[in-house]
């Protein structure tokens, strides 16, 4: 990690928005980006894939360094994620893997894998990284760092209707009390807990539209970094 490359962070808990404002300034500034949540997912769905238990460490921290991915575009500009050589992109987001993730994400030497492969996203002529410990584990020397909120009542109404539009089917009730849990393991697990670093940006986005959001976060980094 370079202390040339301006890092800037997006933290926050699930359907809180971070990773659609991540993409959005990543592409206003044309800088790198990095989806450390894709990353735990990934790792999930290879576990998942060979067979592997996740109480079984020594397996599963293989797996998380041998990880095949690749992070692209098509030519609309969509994301497209491949694992292992197939496209996973839908996949990816799905509640199970979610919850997958979450849970190999509370364990130590899984972060400790994972850390570096993050790290080397850290290219010129910058980056904008969101995820759950981005400002304060993974990038503690960041230029600017953001924590984006709001309500569980918000955030699983926009994960709802993000679902849906994918055509999963899961009950809004269902995926509140989803949330909730992995909200209550990320911020009480023993390593990298989910919180705002001491030096963070808080933006509550309950009640603000994606605009908004961007525009207030934008206005932050200008102010905390040279462009």
């Amino acid at each position: 990690m370079s202390s040339l490359v301006p890092v800037v962070t997006i933290d926050g808990p699930g359907g809180s928005g971070k990773g659609t404002i991540a993409r959005l300034l990543a592409a206003k500034l044309g800088w790198n980006l990095l989806d450390s949540g894709a990353i735990y997912r990934l790792a999930a769905m290879a576990a998942m894939e060979r067979g592997i238990d996740p109480v079984d460490t020594p397996d599963l921290i293989e797996c998380c360094e041998q990880l095949n991915v690749v992070f692209q575009q098509d030519e609309a500009g969509n994301e497209q994620i491949f694992l292992d050589d197939e496209d996973v992109s839908l996949l990816l987001r799905d509640e199970a893997t979610g919850e997958a993730a979450s849970k190999i994400a509370v364990i130590p030497a899984v972060r400790a894998a994972l850390l570096a492969r993050q790290r080397q996203f850290c290219q010129p002529p910058g980056l904008v990284a969101d995820g759950r410990d981005m400002g304060t584990v993974v990038f503690p020397e960041a230029s600017c760092k953001i924590f984006l909120t709001a309500s569980l009542q918000e955030r699983a109404k926009r994960r709802h209707k993000q679902l849906k539009a994918q055509g999963n089917g899961i009950s809004i009730d269902a995926l509140f009390r989803d949330m909730a849990k992995r909200d209550e393991r990320d911020a009480n697990r023993e390593v990298s807990p989910l919180r705002p670093a001491a030096d963070a940006f808080t933006v509550d986005c309950s009640t603000l539209s994606i605009d908004e959001v961007l525009s207030s976060v934008l206005e932050i980094v200008q102010q905390q970094v040279a462009l």
